[in-house]
This record gives structure tokens, sequence and C-alpha cells, in this order.
């Protein structure tokens, strides 16, 4: 006869421990996301836009000839109304609202528009408004719970959570230009959750809600809250952001091995100049038609996105060597980028 040497185990006790560890979990994670929507919550707006009839694409048939409209959402920014929202949003709107969590609505004004970054800052004057609190988006991390809120199809302050699914995404612009530092997130964002916040679980907003890409799911992009801080103090300031500019077109192109092996280069592509504009800096430095861009202020430029991302505000006026090569011909100029329009 066999002998037990282990103590019988108790199984509906183990499953109904293993039970108790799992509800204790979903708590702990209902928590972590009540708390956060706590904290932003008050911080959440409702924006209505307005457009001039054609703006806004095809109109239902029987619609007249009025002005176009559109919402989106924002989250306060300052005690005395300054609002972050997306750029698309706001966007050639002749009339903005916004409606505050309390349901106060004020008239808002367009204080900067950025579709670069697509960014916009909007102002309200409105009693007892509470900002939220901008986190660090440097130091979020891949995988980490995030909560959306917003306004998606006119549902006031719906909440979605999720995870950073990546992090360092770049995204295009509708100017073309590309965005950098944007977080990818699985929390589910629809029309309407654009300009909204995506916070962390302490409610620190570390991300503006943008866009989706359809029609995939769980997709969807937040432009970085730095980003956003720094470009809303740049329109706080003057009411644009400052970008500079050196005056050609041209085209990414790849470099053949042959020149790669020539001028010892580490890249395998660059920009190949098409065109010049007079008396531009570029013109003026003897930047040429055909001349192969490679580096700008000793950093490679790969493409058009690289030259387009050294040419920030700090860039204007200051001299700058770029590299180019001309008839198989490595030449070195110094350019002095002027200010954007």
């Amino acid at each position: 006869m066999l002998s037990r040497t282990e103590p019988d185990r108790d199984d509906s006790g183990a499953a109904a421990d293993g039970g108790a560890d799992d509800l204790r979990l979903l708590d702990a994670y209902s928590r972590a996301v009540t708390g956060a929507v706590d904290r932003v919550a008050p911080s959440v707006v409702w924006i209505h836009v307005e457009r001039p009839a054609g703006r806004g694409g095809r109109r239902p048939r029987g619609a007249g000839d009025g002005p176009e409209s559109s919402s989106g959402s924002g989250f306060i920014l300052t005690h005395d109304g300054f609002i972050v929202t997306n750029s698309h949003v706001v966007h050639g709107a002749t009339k903005i609202e916004a409606i505050t969590s309390d349901g106060h609505r004020a008239v808002a004004d367009l204080i900067g528009d950025d579709p670069d970054t697509d960014l916009a800052l909007i102002r309200i004057q409105a009693p007892q408004l509470t900002p939220a609190q901008l986190g660090d988006s440097q130091k979020v991390r891949v995988g980490q719970l995030v909560v959306a809120v917003g306004n998606p199809y006119g549902l006031e302050a719906t909440v979605t959570a999720g995870v950073i699914s990546a992090l360092g995404r770049t995204l295009r612009a509708q100017t073309g230009r590309l965005i950098d530092n944007v977080i990818q997130t699985d929390a589910a964002l629809n029309p309407g959750n654009s300009g909204g916040p995506l916070v962390n679980t302490q409610g620190e907003v570390i991300g503006v809600n943008s866009a989706v890409i359809l029609p995939a799911q769980g997709i969807c992009f937040a432009i970085a809250a730095n980003t956003a801080q720094w470009v809303a103090m740049q329109l706080i300031r003057t009411g644009r952001v400052r970008r500079s500019v050196i005056g050609i077109s041209g085209q990414t192109v790849p470099l053949g091995r042959r020149l790669a092996r020539y001028h010892r280069l580490d890249q395998s592509s660059g920009v190949r100049v098409f065109g010049v504009i007079p008396g531009g800096p570029a013109a003026r430095a003897g930047v040429q038609e055909g001349d192969l861009l490679l580096s700008f202020g000793g950093r490679p430029v790969r493409g058009i996105d690289d030259l387009q991302r050294y040419l920030g505000g700090d860039a204007v006026g200051e001299p700058i060597e770029v590299t180019v090569v001309r008839r198989a011909e490595r030449v070195r100029i110094t350019v002095v980028p002027a200010e954007a329009d």
C-alpha cells in the first residue's frame, strides 16, 4: 500500500485564493483608472467649431449653405483660460466654443495654430477653471497604463484605457512635415477625441490625442506632452512657432555605392536640390541646382524629413555649414537660414 508523504491539498481553497487574487488585481486596475479620470476630467473641454460652407467636405443633401460644424476635445492648460487642442480641430474656424466639465459654455479665441505639429491654443474667459497637470513624456515607458478622455461623436467625457504600445513614432502632419516623438497607444480613440488628453495613472497629461489608423483597431497616436508644452509656450508668447528655411526644393534620393565608397559616407541617401529660390539663403550661399545635400550643421541629411527637422527656430540667423556633393566633388558651404513666413 502506498502512503502519502505530502499533506492533502484543498483544491477548492486554492481556487478561491486564486479568484481573490484576480479580484484584487482588477480592483487595483479599476482604482488606477478611476483615480486618473478623477484628476483630469475637470480639465477636459468639449470644443464646438463652425467653418464656412465647403471647408469640411461634402455636405448632406438638404443641409443648405450655412456654416459647417464639427467638434473635438481639449484640456485646460492654465487658470486664466488657455486650452490645448489639435490644429485640425480648430483650423479655419469662424467660431469656436468650449464647454467645460461643469457645463459652462464660452466663446473661445484662437491664440495660435501650428499645423506642423497638429497643435493649437485657444482661450476662454470662465470662472474657476481647473488646469490639467502636465507630465514628462520623456519618462513614459512601453506597456505603461494610460487613459484617454474626450468627446467622441459628441459623447461627452468618454473614458478609454489601454497601454503605451510604442514610443518615438513619427506622424505626418497635414503640411507634410513629420511630427517627432509621437506616442502610440491602444486606448481607443474616435472622431471627437482629437485634442483631448492622454494621461498616466497619476492623471498627468503625457500626450495630446491626435490620430488613428483606419480601418486598423488599437493603433492610435498622441502628440507628446513635452512637444505640446513647448508649442503652447511659443503660441502664448508670439502666437506662432518660429521655424527656419534655406530656400530650396529637393527630393530624397539614394546614393550610389561608388559615390558612397569614394566619399566614405555612412549614409545611403541624401537630398537632391531641384530648385533654389532666387535671393534666398541657399542662393546667397552658393547652393546650386543638382547639388546633393549630405549634411547640415554636422548632422547627416538622409532625406527631406531630416532637413525639415533641423530647420527649427533656433537656426534662424545662425551660420550653419552644409556639405554637398557637386559633380563628384565634396563642397562645404555656409548657409544662414531665414525665418519662415
